[in-house]
């Protein structure tokens, strides 16, 4: 349980210009490999939370919107680009990109939608080899890198 008014969940786009913060558990989670969602995240598929409106609050910033469909609107920051949800045009719900959330191993999928534009590479990316972002540029390199990302908490 949470204290009255203490969020469950917060998160915000890449530079810290839009915040938001979830005052209960999202509904569900989910991916969306549908073509929309591929191109409104630049991405194989979008990861979702789902949550009623009131259970949810920007709070900091305003997101800009785009009218992706004749029902759905998919807000956005316009200062460093961060898709940050997807919402039915007067809906009750807001869908939030999990990616998002500063701590988004809280936010697990646990179903799929649009699966008839999901790629076929997609189900195999578990097995293809990794590193690390540190194996990857090798420690000198990442000495040298200085973010200019929000960190994930207010």
């Amino acid at each position: 349980m949470t204290e009255p008014g203490k969020p469950v969940l917060t998160g915000g786009c890449q530079c810290g210009a839009v915040r938001f913060a979830v005052s209960a558990a999202p509904a569900k989670i989910s991916i969306c490999h549908c073509r929309m969602c591929q191109k409104a995240t630049g991405a194989p598929f979008a990861s979702y939370a789902d949550i009623e409106k009131g259970e949810f609050a920007w709070t900091k910033g305003t997101p800009s919107a785009f009218r992706s469909s004749s029902i759905a609107m998919r807000d956005f920051c316009a200062a460093c680009g961060t898709p940050l949800s997807f919402r039915r045009i007067d809906g009750p719900r807001i869908e939030i990109m999990t990616g998002t959330f500063d701590r988004p191993d809280h936010v697990v999928p646990t179903r799929q939608y649009g699966t008839e534009s999901r790629l076929g590479w997609v189900v195999g990316i578990a097995n293809l080899p990794s590193q690390t972002t540190q194996q990857n540029y090798g420690p000198e390199k990442m000495a040298t890198i200085v973010s200019h990302q929000h960190p994930d908490h207010d």
